[in-house]
């Protein structure tokens, strides 16, 4: 039997751009683990995609994941728009440069090395577990 790593990932920001956090839930056999983290200055989509970073990150081996987010930016990036932003050379259907493509380079590494299913929660709507990484997101978004 294969163990399935669970992972709920969100970012949040005060302002867009602006100071923001992430925040990341892991569970795997029996274990939690809690990450979070922030930057001075960045944007809401940036925080979604650090949060999957650094969890995909923690992992230790290569594993297979079940990756909750709120973020449908994140979870149609991965799932549908890669492949032809990495078959325009990471440009987008308009022929420019696409946003955050620092990042998308690093998740694109990321998900070579594990067997990730990026699943789309409904954000603040109840979902405990999305719930709680939107504390920890907010919670890590650096003050003053």
């Amino acid at each position: 039997m294969t163990d399935i790593v669970e992972i709920y990932t969100d970012g949040a920001c005060s302002g867009n751009p602006g100071p923001g956090g992430w925040g990341a839930i892991m569970r795997w056999n029996g274990h939690e683990k809690e990450l979070s983290g922030g930057e001075k200055d960045t944007t809401n989509n940036r925080m979604e995609m650090m949060a999957v970073i650094k969890a995909l990150e923690a992992l230790t081996k290569s594993s297979q994941a079940k990756l909750y987010t709120d973020s449908t930016y994140v979870q149609k990036g991965v799932t549908e728009w890669m492949t032809g932003w990495k078959a325009r050379g990471w440009k987008g259907a308009n022929k420019k440069p696409i946003k955050n493509q620092d990042l998308w380079l690093r998740i694109d590494v990321l998900v070579q090395d594990h067997n990730v299913e990026f699943h789309w929660v409904r954000g603040h709507d109840g979902h405990p577990d999305n719930e709680r990484a939107d504390e920890l997101a907010v919670a890590a978004i650096p003050r003053g």
